[in-house]
């Protein structure tokens, strides 16, 4: 039997020396996209224990506690359910520390203009209690929050925001998120209203009264 040998063309030196950087680049390429990925998905866990991921990353100062921030976000339960958004509606004013825990640590981790999606253990929000029938005890919260903007608070602003929440904490009938001492539709957290007091984005309808950054009872 025979075999005949087809001969192979040797591969110039200029050939050789594109195919290595070809691959050079195709696994750069291929690490790039791993890195940039895997870091979409990462969380960070602050000492609290609260987890956030950057989505997008804002410029300038971080706000204060004691600060007003002006915000859009979305409230989920682990499993998905949509309990408070302001989705397509104007963005709503939040006092910083008038929010359960987790929500005003994230928001003082922010600058103007970032997006960040937050986990926050039951600790850090409503407990054993959970919230206006909508928010289950030990419920784990998601929120997608952009920080439009934030200004700071004139002392009479605090003092009033302290004492409506102390009322609220009594068991008084509080205000909708974003009034300022007085009634608005309490159908929507969204919607322009002015900011000292507010308590902070809360379950709209369905009895949601309670449901989302703080717990103050509304009408």
């Amino acid at each position: 039997m025979t075999v005949t040998a087809v001969p192979i063309q040797p591969l110039k030196k200029g050939s050789v020396l594109k195919l290595w950087l070809f691959l050079i680049v195709l696994v750069g390429l291929a690490a790039a996209a791993a890195w940039y990925t895997t870091g979409r998905l990462h969380f960070t866990t602050t000492a609290s224990g609260l987890q956030y991921r950057v989505i997008r990353a804002g410029e300038g100062p971080h706000p204060s506690a004691t600060d007003l921030a002006l915000i859009n976000y979305t409230g989920r339960l682990e499993d998905g359910t949509v309990f408070d958004s302001n989705e397509g509606g104007q963005p709503v004013p939040l006092p910083v520390n008038g929010s359960i825990e987790g929500f005003s640590e994230a928001l003082q981790l922010m600058s103007k203009g970032a997006t960040y999606r937050l986990r926050i253990p039951p600790n850090l929000g409503y407990g054993a209690r959970g919230a206006g029938g909508v928010i289950p005890p030990n419920a784990t919260l998601e929120f997608d929050v952009t920080l439009v903007d934030f200004r700071a608070l004139t002392p009479e602003q605090i003092q009033q925001m302290q004492m409506m929440q102390m009322m609220q904490q009594q068991g008084g009938a509080g205000a909708p998120p974003g009034a300022e001492g007085g009634a608005a539709d309490g159908n929507s957290s969204a919607g322009g209203n002015s900011a000292a007091g507010s308590e902070e984005p809360r379950g709209r309808g369905r009895g949601a009264e309670d449901a989302a950054p703080k717990g103050n009872s509304s009408r």
